[in-house]
């Protein structure tokens, strides 16, 4: 991931009137990454994906897509993308694969090798000859994917492709883009107010708030959690273990219903454990929680609600 940004936002803001929509966003995203843009609805996510496909224009700052600027050098620029934004849009009485020829003769080199190949890549071989009006959303979405890659692109970007999808397409969708990143190094960039499906789905999400960028921050960062956790031990007899727990970490330890818990960092818990059963108290599970994305943004947000 230390290759050249394939996207760089600088100072990006968009206003409308007196409204500011889009507010001073500027952050990069490297090949192969897939890169989880953020926020409530309403925050200004759709508008930065329009204004980094040319949908809208930019009030001020910079975007550049494989070092050509969207606003001076659009159709260099846009070479580099293929987008779905909101849902995909096919002609339902064709074939899923006349759908891509179609495609394919409005972009030049694209060719039925070409086509193939993106076929397989979003694993749609079985029903690729298929009419696309007896298609789920989720073979749609998919086919919508092939069709913004036909022409190799450096960056796609998806705004909200998994509205609609029952768990399995959800599921499905996720897959495909983190192959796509690993096998082709295509930069990803999805947009979306489900927080459970971006921590399962992204390397780094921008938080994105009325316009503004709250934080960026890698999903290993919040898997890893603080380096202070709170620790639950499921043991036998809590008020024995309580004192035990109590006497080896720097904080309070809870007595509960079979389980003792307390604040600790990493080094911490096998110390405790063996506290533990050297007091004879025996110890049948041990279970850090660490903070969720959820928890993480609505901390960052201080908001109660995230649609």
């Amino acid at each position: 991931m230390g290759n050249e940004p394939i996207v760089k936002l600088r100072n990006v803001t968009k206003r409308i009137g007196s409204k500011t929509i889009v507010d001073g966003l500027t952050f990069d995203v490297p090949p192969g990454e897939v890169f989880g843009f953020l926020g409530p609805n309403g925050a200004g996510k759709t508008t930065t994906i329009r204004m980094m496909v040319g949908l809208m224009s930019l009030t001020e700052g910079e975007i550049t897509i494989g070092g050509a600027s969207v606003r001076t050098q659009f159709e260099q620029a846009i070479r580099h993308v293929g987008a779905i934004v909101e849902n995909p849009e096919m002609y339902k009485f064709l074939s899923g694969y006349d759908n891509l020829v179609h495609y394919a003769r409005m972009v030049p080199g694209v060719t039925k090798h070409r086509i193939r190949d993106v076929i397989e890549l979003v694993g749609l071989e079985k029903r690729i000859r298929d009419k696309v009006r007896t298609y789920s959303l989720g073979m749609r979405q998919r086919l919508g994917v092939a069709q913004a890659l036909l022409h190799s692109p450096k960056l796609l970007i998806l705004d909200e492709p998994t509205n609609g999808l029952d768990p399995a397409g959800i599921r499905e969708l996720r897959d495909y883009l983190r192959r796509l990143a690993a096998e082709e190094g295509i930069a990803v960039i999805v947009s979306s107010h489900l927080l459970s499906e971006m921590e399962l789905m992204c390397d780094r999400v921008a938080i994105i708030q009325n316009g503004k960028l709250v934080d960026v921050r890698t999903l290993k960062d919040i898997v890893a959690g603080d380096e202070r956790q709170t620790v639950r031990f499921e043991v036998n007899d809590p008020e024995t273990a309580r004192d035990v727990v109590a006497g080896l970490v720097d904080g309070e330890a809870v007595a509960l219903s079979g389980a003792v818990e307390a604040p600790m960092d990493r080094a911490t818990i096998a110390r405790v454990n063996a506290g533990l059963v050297q007091a004879g108290v025996a110890v049948y599970g041990i279970r850090a929680s660490t903070k969720t994305l959820e928890d993480q943004f609505l901390e960052m947000t201080g908001r109660d609600s995230i649609a």
